[in-house]
């Protein structure tokens, strides 16, 4: 159960906004909002794997996305 966590969107720009367009706009749409009722089953990550990643539900795990402080990923 691997679900894409990145959306995107082309906010609205008018016709005479002056300022030039930011393109699309990229999120990330945290996996809870995919599985709403937890499944039974799910594949578990070791004990040491979970304290790394902070999840014991490998479905469940979204990374933060990577930020060099300059507005870029």
């Amino acid at each position: 159960m691997q679900f894409h966590q990145w959306a995107a969107y082309a906010p609205y720009r008018s016709p005479y906004d002056p300022c030039p367009g930011r393109g699309f706009v990229r999120f990330v749409i945290p996996p809870n909002q995919w599985i709403t009722v937890q499944p039974t089953q799910l594949k578990q990550y070791s004990p040491q794997q979970a304290l790394r990643h902070g999840v014991l539900w490998p479905d469940l795990f979204s990374p933060y996305p990577y930020h060099d402080g300059k507005g870029g990923r």
